[in-house]
């Protein structure tokens, strides 16, 4: 298929992209705001479905002979914003150019040549990541257009990441503080072979795409589900919105849901020198983040400031009352679950230093000598140093783990044999061992445990450790202690 289908479809679907450029480019020419909010004039109702009609015999050339749909789309007035899920690929854009409904998209993608032109075509709301505003200007102008009742319909991907369809990951609120309805529309690739799914771990973009174009027949289902009407405490409450709509399409699909998000796949699957041990508690440790209130936006300032107040505490212990004070937050379920994470004796109080540590390596999950030198700064002798015994606190705490053996570790950093050690001189041993975990730490805390070779602790399902289905039915469990 390499030699004769490949280069056969590959050829046809870019031509078919080419075809529709000018069509875009002349009807986006001169459209400003006022413009696009008024309904489509004969013109552009004519240039819509010929772009459609190019679209499919896009993704016909691509293999995608038909296209099973499923139920009613929505009016804009039924529902201004389609939620879809699972989103687990790029062909995930066959339902937007079936409806050429906006989507939310970087900025940067409109400069990409032929693309960019179609992707301003269908109105997007652009997010810039050079903007620190961004998410909360995106959100507002989802809002606006979404109660305005003038736009075309918003297509969202609440999950906000790709993932491989197993399970349903945690809807990101922005589609539903505007509080309007919603229509869930639910995705399914029933092929033989799976050569759509584009996730963390696995084949790239450019493979997916040779794999997707050498097979004959691709299928892909589209179902619109019925429009959710939120009720009056899911407008006030656009988490509990995104979850109950997210159990909808979950019980559609008939996959579970699990409350990781994207962050916690990034945390779980970092490739700093610190891989994360299955049995972490930092994951817990995020959510529990999340629910506090901190926001990923400002989480590096929030760091700053924890970790300058832990330094003038020092080793002082706090215990509740003053672990609320010190993060400014009221005692609360949420805290009082944190406060458990690192109460390690169950006298209840706890070292700060370690929070800071945690919260770290959950703000910075691949830069490990980061996290390892704020570590230094915090547990430091006044001449710079630190013991086994510190070291040990760290590197537990930065891989929440109950125990772990740096002895080895130690020994090897400490070449004078001073029984301390400073951080220039493990940033020189980092410098030369860039492996020193796997070496020093990995196999007397993995391997002992699972049995199996280091390389072998990939998450099961190709989007992060313990996200498999099952564990969504363990998230009514009590919190285990961090330490115990």
């Amino acid at each position: 298929m390499t030699l004769t289908l490949f280069p056969i479809r590959l050829f046809f679907a870019a031509f078919m992209m080419l075809l529709a450029w000018p069509f875009a480019f002349i009807a986006s020419m001169g459209c400003d705001e006022q413009e696009l909010e008024k309904p489509l004039s004969w013109w552009r109702k004519i240039v819509d479905v010929l772009l459609k009609a190019i679209m499919r015999m896009m993704w016909l050339a691509g293999g995608f002979h038909w296209i099973n749909v499923k139920g009613r789309r929505a009016l804009p007035a039924e529902a201004a914003i389609l939620t879809v899920a699972p989103h687990s690929s790029y062909f995930d854009a066959i339902p937007v150019t079936m409806t050429f409904a906006s989507i939310v998209m970087k900025a940067e993608s409109k400069d990409i040549p032929v693309w960019g032109t179609l992707i301003k075509y269908i109105r997007p709301v652009f997010v810039s990541r050079s903007d620190q505003d961004s998410r909360r200007k995106t959100v507002e102008e989802i809002k606006r257009r979404a109660q305005s009742g003038k736009w075309p319909q918003i297509m969202i991907f609440p999950e906000g990441t790709c993932t491989n369809r197993s399970c349903l990951i945690t809807f990101k609120p922005g589609a539903f503080i505007p509080g309007v309805p919603v229509q869930p529309v639910v995705l399914r690739y029933p092929n033989k072979l799976d050569t759509i799914t584009w996730t963390w771990q696995g084949p790239g973009a450019l493979e997916i795409l040779w794999l997707t174009l050498c097979q004959f027949h691709n299928s892909v289902e589209i179902e619109f589900l019925p429009v959710y009407i939120p009720s009056e405490e899911e407008r006030k409450n656009p988490v509990l919105y995104a979850n109950n709509v997210r159990r909808v399409m979950a019980e559609a699909l008939g996959v579970p849901v699990t409350d990781y998000t994207f962050e916690d796949c990034q945390l779980a699957l970092a490739e700093g020198q610190l891989r994360l041990p299955s049995d972490t508690c930092l994951l817990e440790f995020a959510k529990l983040v999340r629910s506090l209130g901190l926001k990923p936006e400002t989480l590096e300032d929030d760091l700053n400031k924890y970790a300058t107040r832990a330094m003038k505490m020092k080793k002082d212990k706090a215990d509740l009352k003053e672990f609320s004070a010190y993060l400014e937050f009221p005692v609360s379920h949420t805290l009082e679950s944190m406060f458990a994470l690192f109460d390690e004796n169950e006298d209840g109080i706890i070292d700060v230093r370690e929070f800071v540590i945690a919260l770290s390596v959950v703000c910075k999950p691949s830069k490990t000598l980061e996290t390892i030198q704020l570590a230094f700064q915090l547990y430091q002798s006044e001449n710079g140093t630190i013991t086994e015994e510190d070291l040990a606190h760290i590197l537990k705490t930065a891989m929440g783990v109950s125990q772990i053996n740096v002895t080895h570790l130690f020994r090897a950093v400490d070449e004078e044999e001073k029984g301390k050690i400073t951080y220039d001189d493990f940033y020189r041993f980092a410098e030369l061992q860039p492996h020193f975990a796997e070496d020093y730490l990995y196999p007397d805390q993995m391997v002992a445990e699972s049995g199996l070779e280091t390389s072998s602790l990939s998450a099961p399902n190709g989007i992060c450790t313990d996200f498999s289905p099952e564990n969504a039915e363990d998230k009514n469990k009590p919190l285990q202690k961090k330490w115990n």
